[in-house]
């Protein structure tokens, strides 16, 4: 189970309509999501591991200090939701190191995981993962397997593999189910929101008994902020996906904890890399 700690304003989608110098004088709703989820994950006795943005954990330090207190895996989701495909590689590293030290300092405990910025590590530059690696993070979760107008790397495996050879980087995409020899998304985000429940279930289960894999799932404090400020002048693909079924989120959400068992990607993954495989 995991959770990338950003707020409505950080959204990709809404770059061209939330400048990020207006980001401090908008109404931010992040803390009390998260913290809300974290009431949810206690409830249900769930660990997770929160992928944290560095422009959220500076501002809102109380929130680091709570997940690390309760439980949970803290890790990297990078400073201020910029994609790899918009870096150069010395302003990646720049920015991985000092979220990395960051969040360390804040938290008390060492991060060991790194979740780029909508999925943006694919075949085009996979040097980012060699600068996880040398920087000291232990696992990626950045690579999305599947074919999307966003992001995606199709050719990438869909289980954890290692990208630099056994004993490296790990990298553990996000979930997919294999259906008519296509790789369908089954691991959260606006899937989950835009599938009817039932379909998640049946996919992550699947996935569960014929690929014997654990699956990875995540979502955003904002997909269950129904009330969240609504932006205007969108497109009707970007309003679609960002705003159908929040009302519905956290209710799904609470069904998936109970018809699963979940825990922290580093207990699930770097406990048991012998079954990753190595990439081709």
């Amino acid at each position: 189970m995991t959770v990338d700690v950003e707020d409505y304003l950080h959204v990709s989608a809404f770059e061209k309509h939330i400048r990020r110098e207006d980001w401090d004088r908008l109404p931010c709703r992040v803390e009390a999501n998260t913290n809300r989820i974290l009431d949810i994950f206690a409830e249900r006795q769930v660990k997770s591991t929160f992928f944290m943005l560095g422009w959220v954990a500076e501002r809102y330090p109380a929130l680091v200090r709570r997940l690390v207190a309760e439980g949970h895996e803290l890790a990297s989701h990078g400073y201020s939701h910029v994609r790899v495909t918009e870096q150069t590689p010395d302003e990646f590293r720049e920015d991985v190191i000092r979220n990395k030290k960051m969040l360390e300092d804040l938290g008390g405990v060492a991060v060991a995981g790194y979740r780029a910025a909508s999925y943006s590590i694919g075949a085009k530059n996979l040097w980012a993962l060699d600068v996880l690696q040398e920087t000291g993070h232990r696992y990626s979760s950045s690579i999305y397997p599947i074919r999307h107008d966003l992001y995606g790397m199709p050719s990438a495996p869909r289980f954890p593999f290692f990208p630099n050879g056994e004993g490296g980087l790990l990298e553990v995409p996000v979930t997919t189910v294999k259906l008519f020899n296509q790789k369908l998304p089954c691991g959260g985000g606006g899937y989950f929101r835009l599938l009817p429940y039932p379909l998640s279930r049946w996919a992550m289960r699947r996935v569960n008994a014929q690929d014997h894999k654990p699956c990875v799932f995540y979502f955003h404090p904002w997909e269950i902020d129904p009330d969240q400020p609504r932006q205007e002048g969108i497109g009707l693909k970007t309003r679609v996906r960002h705003y159908l079924n929040l009302s519905r989120t956290e209710g799904r959400l609470r069904r998936l904890l109970n018809d699963f068992h979940w825990d922290r990607m580093d207990r699930v993954f770097l406990s048991a890399t012998a079954s990753a495989t190595r990439a081709d």
